[in-house]
């Protein structure tokens, strides 16, 4: 849904853009950290464990 600040259309207690953010956002977003959050403890264990061979 677009927001448009001149459109007069809306009732007195409602906002005119939403509260929430879309699924979409929150899925992809919830995904993005859960993959950045194993990518980032692979790479410590990478380097944990390359150095502990020297």
């Amino acid at each position: 849904m677009s927001y448009d600040p001149l459109d007069k259309r809306t009732t007195g207690g409602e906002s005119p853009r939403e509260e929430r953010f879309p699924r979409g956002l929150v899925i992809r977003l919830f995904a993005y950290l859960i993959a950045g959050h194993v990518i980032a403890g692979f790479l410590y264990l990478l380097f944990l464990v390359g150095g502990q061979n020297q």
